[in-house]
């Protein structure tokens, strides 16, 4: 692992750590875990960790959000509960958002409220899995989020993935057709743009899954937990071209999932909605109607499970929600230029891996250049993603293995939400250092 002198902190601090969560193999190592480790290392040590495990939002929550919360609140909605299927203005400013940013025309019936998109998933994989007994697998797109793959673990559900990465365009259709062709696939998800390598699924590429998906009757969930934050083009004049790529052009039945959390850095509140296509939300399952005594995708989702799960959605971050939604249709709110800011902390990170011998994983974009946005990929020569991990641990720099995210590839998940000003100079001075102490053959 080349010379393990002059780190800035101790092996012995985050070896003992490691031991004691328990972890045998760093590189399977969870988020939390990471940043747990990350935590009482900086506490133990005293040297300041550049923290890259963990996305969450970091920058200020939408002032339009809050203002609108707080409004609700004053007038009494925390004593009550909401309907099940959301307020009207939500469902109503979700379905003007969605044409205004995606162009599709999903009914407000069909645009319902979730305790973030990881409710969301959780809700639709329940549903879309139990409409055919003889579909009982989801088919991811990885790489992608690793929590999505727990909830299929904690409700039983079997899944397959593959890895996107040597799967773009055209080959994309028969890789594709190779898994839903057995006939077990009941339901397709992937995020747009992708967590964690950044690269965007073309139109191209969404037209062969939406038609490989109408061919097979499979129910496409896509994530777009970082809406329309591809900042290579400018996907945020409402209601003009260019818009937010989505499956939603080339098939019937899917399911949009929109977060709050990232685009309107409203993650705090829990808030999101999953908007099902009209032709999903009426369609009539026999698996369901076994299951619940109704068989319409819609109905089960809202008045079965999603009652089940939390009976609604906060009330009060509902018209917060709702308020955003309108502010941005309107064109009185450019949310994509306040978060931006995550585009510009990746070029500069980057920069400083590039020159200290780090490579780029997902680098390449369909012949472009991949986007600087919330999320990039790292590796470094000689070094599994485990090992690489591990090792900038000791350099006070914590990340997640790509292996977590379904990755075939050898690197880490790097997030640039919490990236102070002051640790730009501290990446360089750490990096400078750990290239000297890992020289490159």
């Amino acid at each position: 692992m080349g010379n393990t002198k002059n780190t800035p902190i101790g092996r012995e601090v985050i070896d003992s750590l490691i031991e004691e969560f328990g972890i045998k193999d760093f590189g399977k190592a969870t988020i939390r875990e990471t940043k747990a480790i990350a935590a009482q290392a900086e506490a133990q040590s005293g040297v300041e960790f550049i923290k890259m495990e963990m996305g969450v939002p970091g920058l200020p929550a939408s002032e339009i959000g809050v203002k609108a919360e707080i409004a609700a609140l004053k007038s009494g909605v925390a004593s009550l509960y909401p309907d099940i299927d959301g307020i009207p203005v939500l469902k109503a400013e979700a379905s003007r958002f969605v044409k205004a940013f995606v162009d599709a025309d999903i009914a407000p019936q069909g645009c319902v409220p979730v305790t973030g998109s990881m409710q969301g998933t959780y809700a639709s994989f329940m549903v879309s899995s139990q409409c055919d007994p003889k579909k009982d697998t989801v088919l991811f797109i990885d790489p992608g989020f690793p929590v999505q793959k727990q909830q299929l673990v904690v409700m039983g559900v079997k899944y397959e993935t593959f890895d996107v990465y040597d799967f773009r365009g055209e080959k994309l259709r028969d890789k594709l057709e190779s898994y839903l062709s057995k006939g077990n696939i009941s339901t397709l998800v992937y995020s747009n743009p992708n967590n964690p390598s950044w690269i965007t699924l073309k139109d191209e590429e969404l037209r062969i899954i939406g038609e490989l998906c109408r061919k097979y009757g499979v129910v496409v969930l896509e994530d777009l937990a970082y809406f329309a934050m591809d900042f290579r083009r400018d996907l945020g004049t409402p209601f003009e071209a260019p818009f937010q790529p989505s499956v939603s052009k080339y098939c019937d039945d899917y399911v949009l999932l929109i977060s709050a959390s990232k685009a309107f850095s409203y993650a705090g509140q829990r808030i999101g909605v999953a908007c099902i296509s009209d032709n999903l939300y009426k369609k009539q399952f026999k698996g369901l109607a076994e299951r619940y005594g109704i068989g319409a995708f819609g109905p089960v989702f809202i008045h079965r499970v999603l009652y089940a799960l939390s009976s609604g959605t906060s009330h009060s971050a509902q018209y917060a929600l709702a308020a955003m939604f309108k502010a941005a249709a309107d064109g009185k709110y450019n949310f994509l230029a306040e978060v931006k800011e995550y585009g510009r902390r990746a070029a500069r990170l980057k920069e400083i891996f590039q020159r200290h011998g780090f490579r780029i994983v997902y680098d390449s974009d369909m012949g472009e250049p991949v986007a600087d946005g919330f999320y990039f990929t790292i590796t470094y020569p000689g070094m599994t993603g485990g090992e690489l991990s591990r090792e900038l641990m000791y350099y006070g720099v914590s990340a997640i293995s790509l292996a977590t995210t379904g990755s075939c590839q050898e690197g880490l998940r790097a997030c640039t939400s919490f990236i102070k000003d002051n640790q730009y100079d501290l990446l360089e001075e750490r990096m400078k250092m750990f290239a000297e102490n890992h020289p490159i053959a």
